[in-house]
C-alpha cells in the first residue's frame, strides 16, 4: 500500500498525479558500480531477510549465478555473465532489479487505478491491494522486471527500499554491500559519482567505461557504472531503452480520442433529448386490445317448435 509521508507524483490509470506541491523531494538513487562487484550475494541475502521474502530453490545452469532470473519472492538477483571483449575472458557482475525510471513503462501500461504509483522521490512501488494481476505492466517494462506470482495473483519488483529511505536510512543492499560497490542518495550525488569514476576507468585505459542512465526511460533511478557501456547488451541491459510503442499510444492519443467519443456520444444523446423530447412510438396492431370472440348461435326455443 502507498507509504504514509510520501506524496505521489503519478499513479497507473489516472488523469493526474496527486501531489500537494507544499514541498519539492530530490529524486533519490542507487548507484552500483560494477567493476567493484565481487559476485558475494551479501545484497541478495539482505533483500529477502529485510522484505521478509521466503526462500526460492536454486537452479544449477552452470553458472554461480542464484537463479536463473529474477522471481516474485526474488528481487534482487546478481547477474554472473561470461563474456569475450577484445579476444581477452571477462568475467562481468551485474546487479539485476527494477530500475525505477523516471518514465516508468510499467506505470503507463497498469490499467488498475492506483496498482503502480511514483512517489515524488523517484521511487516506483506496486500497490498489491489495487493489483487485478492483468500483467500488462510486464508488456511496459523495458527491462524484464516485474514478476507476476501465480500463489498470489499479483505483480512483485523491488520497491527500493521505500519504507527504509522514507524514515532517513539506505536500503537493505546498500547497507549490507561489503566493497563499496553500492551507494545511496540524491540522483545528482550519485551521477556525479558515476561520472567521476568512469573518469577512473577511463584514465586506466577503458575507453568504453560509461554511466549507464538511458533518456529513453527519461534516465533512472539506478544508475551504473559500466566498463562497457559502448556495449551494455553484454551486461543484460537493452543498448536503448523505451517505453513501448504501443503503450505510448494505448496510454496517449487513443485514451484522449477514447474520452472525446464517449463524451461527444453523451452529449448527441442529451442533445437529441433535448431537441425531438422522448420518442413515442406507434401502436402496433398486436398493441391494440383483441377482439371479443363472435357470440356462440343460441339455440332454438323449444315452445316455438311445431309437430308436423
Amino acid at each position: 500500500m502507498p507509504i504514509q509521508g510520501l506524496e505521489i507524483l503519478q499513479s497507473s490509470a489516472s488523469l493526474r498525479g496527486q501531489p500537494s506541491a507544499l514541498r519539492k523531494t530530490p529524486f533519490l538513487s542507487k548507484y552500483i558500480d560494477t567493476t567493484t562487484c565481487i559476485g558475494c550475494k551479501a545484497c541478495e541475502v539482505a533483500c529477502q531477510e529485510w522484505n521478509d521474502l521466503p526462500s526460492v530453490p536454486t537452479k544449477q545452469t552452470g553458472t554461480y549465478q542464484t537463479i536463473p532470473s529474477l522471481h516474485p519472492q526474488y528481487w534482487n538477483l546478481i547477474l554472473f555473465n561470461e563474456v569475450e571483449v577484445e579476444g581477452n575472458f571477462e568475467w562481468l557482475h551485474r546487479k539485476d532489479q527494477c530500475m525505477h525510471c523516471a518514465d516508468p513503462g510499467c506505470l503507463k501500461a497498469c490499467p488498475a487505478p492506483g496498482a503502480i504509483v511514483q512517489y515524488t522521490n523517484g521511487t516506483v512501488d506496486v500497490n498489491p491491494e489495487q493489483c487485478i494481476g492483468c500483467r500488462l505492466c510486464e508488456t511496459g517494462c523495458p527491462f524484464n522486471v516485474p514478476r507476476f506470482s501465480e500463489k498470489t495473483g499479483k505483480m512483485a519488483k523491488c520497491t527500493l527500499c521505500v519504507d527504509r529511505t522514507t524514515v532517513g536510512l539506505e536500503p537493505a543492499c546498500v547497507k549490507s554491500c561489503p566493497t563499496g560497490c553500492l551507494h545511496f542518495g540524491t540522483k545528482e550525488d550519485m551521477v556525479a559519482m558515476g561520472q567521476e569514476r568512469v573518469a577512473q576507468l577511463k584514465a586506466r585505459g577503458y575507453a568504453g567505461a560509461g554511466l549507464y542512465d538511458p533518456p529513453g526511460v527519461g534516465g533512472t533511478n539506478v544508475v551504473t557504472v559500466l566498463k562497457h557501456a559502448d556495449r551494455p547488451e553484454i551486461y543484460g541491459l537493452p543498448a536503448n531503452p523505451t517505453v513501448p510503442a504501443t503503450v505510448r499510444l494505448s496510454k496517449g492519443p487513443l485514451h484522449w480520442l477514447g474520452l472525446a467519443a464517449m463524451a461527444g456520444t453523451i452529449l448527441g444523446l442529451v442533445g437529441h433529448y433535448l431537441r425531438f423530447g422522448p420518442r413515442v412510438g406507434r401502436k402496433s396492431a398486436s398493441s391494440s386490445p383483441p377482439a371479443e370472440p363472435p357470440a356462440a348461435p343460441s339455440a332454438p326455443d323449444a315452445s316455438r317448435r311445431t309437430d308436423r
